[in-house]
């Protein structure tokens, strides 16, 4: 049952919505390369769309009805968007869910170390990577710095044309003849991702030249520039998030142009596609929810993971200014709830064929994957959703004329890999995993077809629907 590629089936029409959609998209992806940015940036859209702040409408003791549009935000890193229908809440909600953070590198909380007059930032790196890939790119710091006073200092450098870059350096080759008979996971130690930031020592001259310490003079300079151009101290790296990212914007990929390299598509791919398809929603007769969260690359653990609370408790509060009071309603709205998991899908990839199983692959350009089960090892970890629903998500998909395909994660033996699917499922409620088909998941640059955004973006609209 192979499908067919996208892009035979285009109108004119559709390709410039195409081509107005992954211009957004790059956008989003190169100006947010954190879970922070993403969710303030879906914020601004939201707000826009005429979404307003739930806490708001709690404050006002506001009654919500059919139409109303709220949102509600979590320390920053996780977002809920709700688009109120007209059918009863206790029958459910419609769900897209995504998660906004990328596998990178976190500084330490004491990340300067100065050695030989080279000044470094120590990093732990954060999800799954392939350490060997982060070396000699060059790299961007974003985040922020908490202050003791309650300030915070927002961070971005690398990315604008007149910014420092920074990287992690490599052995030349010359004299890597015993680094290259090590296994590829431990060509780069986890300790090794040092960030190079500074090699300029600063110069002590006349009479303070005598008192001075001359220990860990370039790491003082730094000190210094960070001091003048963010008003912040060492001290205050310890209360601080942040990450290092390859640095630079998402670009258009091959002659055709028919392809996106950038950073953090897995999953902005998939948040983005269903954040707009969650604001284009208009009038809705069963409520939409829209929901980007943080820490699915470790687990979706903490605070502002898909295991907390915030979703919950959340609802709760919608349910109670729609005038469903109590636990029994809230417990009937997330069972009779139906959701796509939207996550990303690994693409075949004919360089590394023998790592896919061909018939039971996705492909780039053939549309919006999904997958009945992700997990590893005899389905460990998955949530299979049910044959049922699969049938039910194959009639709204053809009625809606999405391109899309079936997949599952690489050979049976090989390996495999997670979602928020499972976590929602404990509710009760309907769950399949979908996506964008990805090239190079989890490197610094993944690759993903245009065509499969647009289609992503249809589906998930054609859901809402």
């Amino acid at each position: 049952m192979e499908r067919k590629n996208a892009w035979k089936s285009y109108t004119a029409e559709q390709l410039d919505e195409l081509h107005y959609l992954c211009e957004g998209y790059k956008a989003y992806i190169s100006d947010n390369k954190t879970e922070r940015e993403c969710c303030d940036a879906a914020v601004e859209m939201a707000r826009e769309g005429g979404y307003v702040e739930l806490g708001e409408a709690v404050a006002a003791g506001k009654q919500l009805k059919a139409g109303d549009k709220v949102y509600v935000v979590n320390r920053g890193k996780s977002l809920m968007l709700v688009n109120l229908g007209t059918d009863d809440l206790e029958a459910g909600v419609n769900i897209l869910g995504a998660h906004i953070d990328s596998p990178r590198m976190d500084l330490k909380q004491n990340p300067l170390e100065e050695k030989n007059d080279l000044l470094t930032l120590d990093t732990h790196y954060y999800g799954g990577i392939k350490k060997y890939q982060w070396v000699t790119i060059p790299l961007a710091i974003h985040g922020v710095v908490a202050k003791k006073d309650g300030s915070i200092v927002n961070v971005c450098v690398g990315e604008d044309e007149g910014d420092p870059v920074f990287c992690v350096t490599d052995l030349l080759i010359h004299l890597s003849q015993e680094q290259l008979t090590k296994e590829a996971s431990k060509v780069i130690d986890g300790e090794m991702l040092d960030v190079l930031c500074g090699g300029r020592p600063v110069v002590i001259e006349g009479d303070d030249a005598k008192k001075a310490d001359d220990k860990d003079l370039v790491k003082k300079g730094v000190l210094a520039i960070l001091k003048e151009t963010l008003d912040i101290e060492e001290e205050d790296l310890l209360s601080a998030e942040l990450e290092v990212v390859p640095a630079g914007p998402a670009r258009d990929l091959g002659f055709d142009r028919s392809m996106i390299l950038g950073y953090g598509q897995d999953d902005r791919s998939c948040a983005y596609t269903s954040l707009v398809a969650q604001l284009d929603e208009k009038d809705v007769r069963r409520t939409s929810v829209c929901l980007l969260v943080d820490k699915e690359e470790v687990g979706s653990v903490g605070a502002t993971g898909m295991t907390s609370r915030f979703f919950e408790n959340s609802m709760a509060e919608v349910l109670a200014l729609a005038g469903k009071q109590g636990d029994l309603a809230l417990r009937r709205c997330l069972t009779n709830s139906q959701m796509l998991s939207s996550d990303v899908s690994a693409g075949f990839d004919p360089t590394f064929a023998s790592a896919f199983e061909a018939k039971n692959s996705s492909y780039l350009g053939r549309g919006l994957t999904f997958n009945k089960f992700t997990g590893a090892r005899g389905k460990h970890g998955s949530n299979d959703a049910d044959a049922e629903y699969v049938a039910k998500i194959r009639r709204v998909m053809d009625e809606g004329g999405v391109n899309w395909q079936t997949a599952e994660l690489g050979r049976v033996d090989l390996g495999g890999g997670g979602t928020i699917a499972y976590i929602l499922a404990e509710y009760g409620m309907s769950v399949i995993d979908c996506g964008v088909p990805v090239l190079s998941m989890h490197s610094p640059w993944e690759t993903t077809s245009k065509a499969d955004i647009y289609e992503a973006y249809r589906g998930y609209r054609s859901f809402l629907e």
